[in-house]
């Protein structure tokens, strides 16, 4: 509001410097009013212009009703330069639709004031003058306004563009986080669960075998061993993966690269699963496993993992069937094994299937999991071309 009272003001200023010019329209006009009737229609118009943003239709009504007595009685210069402003205010801070019905009315009542002038036996010179000063100055008030209308429109509209961008780029980022904490999530569950879930049988039956041989013995704390190492090393290797960004976060401490784990390891987990008891035959028709995409091997691996844990903790000391081949452009990777009467399930966190699931749809595979006559199924097809990364 204080900012409409200073533009007042300084309305106020220049109708005192373009006084003298009104002196020009009673020559032209030979009319004789009181000095106070024009100095308060000025001071009229200008306390109208204080309302030019907070009502600016009603201010511009106001001034319009001023501005034709004030021609009546010999148009003034000042009166029309502030009235120029209403217009201009009008048309920027009005009503979308009022802008452009206003610069209608106003050519036209311009065009009417000067007929009626004509028509009244008006100095020529007046008519002509007040048309080249009101017609103008009221038509580039308007235009002025609207182009101005129209820049804060879309700069209004890029700032709310801007916003939504922003909006949508902080939720993307939010899915990206969740997405990553659930694939850490899964990565640390088949850790854990597949190693540690080994380690806890192992040491069981290790507990249990006190009739034992030293080697039978040996070998199962051997195994218990070699699950540690190797869930420590897998461990390492996610850290690592973690810290890729840094410099030389692609290489260990020896600066040996961090290799993730493969169907290569195969072996080692077999062994690890009849340390714990299970009779497992393996049967393969991979070759070189190392001629897989790297995302497809690691997939692999780790559905073989999860359902060998599954086999250990739900149907121990039973006897399993891993099948891994190649066939019409897909790696099937296939565990099934025996469910012995009363077989205990056993505690678990209920992500094994879901991860598994999700680890196969990652690379654009499937993956079914249920019971198969008296056993327990597990297969995963996954496509060895157009792998997704």
């Amino acid at each position: 509001m204080w900012q409409d009272v200073l533009i007042a003001v300084s309305s106020a200023g220049i109708g005192v410097i373009a006084y003298p010019l009104n002196w020009l329209a009673l020559f032209l006009t030979g009319l004789t009013v009181p000095e106070w009737v024009r100095i308060a229609l000025f001071g009229g118009i200008c306390v109208v212009q204080v309302f030019r943003r907070k009502a600016p239709i009603g201010a511009l009504v106001a001034g319009f009703v001023i501005v034709v007595a004030d021609g009546l009685i010999g148009p003034s210069l000042a009166v029309l330069l502030v009235f120029s402003d209403l217009v201009y205010s009008a048309v920027l801070y009005g009503p979308r639709r009022s802008g452009r019905i206003l610069v209608t009315i106003l050519a036209l009542t311009a065009v009417a004031l000067l007929g009626i002038g004509a028509a009244s036996g008006t100095a020529p010179i007046l008519v002509m003058l007040t048309g080249v000063a009101l017609v103008p100055l009221l038509g580039i008030s308007a235009w002025w306004a609207t182009s101005v209308r129209q820049h804060m429109e879309i700069a209004e509209a890029e700032r709310v563009n801007a916003e939504q961008l922003a909006r949508i780029a902080e939720l993307d980022r939010r899915a990206a986080v969740a997405a990553e904490r659930a694939r850490l999530a899964r990565d640390l569950h088949d850790v854990i669960a597949g190693h540690l879930s080994a380690i806890a049988i192992q040491s069981e039956a290790a507990l249990n075998l006190t009739d034992a041989s030293p080697e039978t013995q040996r070998a199962v704390l051997a195994s218990v061993r070699e699950n540690s190492v190797r869930a420590l090393e897998e461990m390492r290797a996610m850290i690592e993966l973690l810290r890729a960004d840094s410099p030389g976060a692609d290489e260990d401490d020896t600066g040996e690269a961090v290799v993730p784990a493969g169907l290569s390891e195969l072996g080692t987990l077999v062994e690890s699963a009849r340390a714990s008891g299970l009779d497992i035959e393996v049967r393969s028709e991979l070759g070189d496993s190392t001629a897989l995409p790297t995302a497809v091997d690691l997939t692999a691996y780790r559905i073989a993992q999860e359902a060998l844990t599954n086999v250990m903790k739900h149907a121990p000391g039973a006897r399993a069937r891993m099948d891994l081949r190649v066939a019409d452009g897909a790696l099937t990777v296939e565990v099934v094994n025996e469910l012995p009467a009363g077989a205990d399930r056993g505690p678990g966190t209920g992500a094994g299937l879901s991860n598994m699931r999700e680890r196969a749809m990652a690379v654009g595979g499937s993956l079914v999991a249920g019971p198969s006559g008296q056993g327990w199924l597990v297969r995963a097809v996954l496509p060895l071309a157009g792998v997704r990364a």
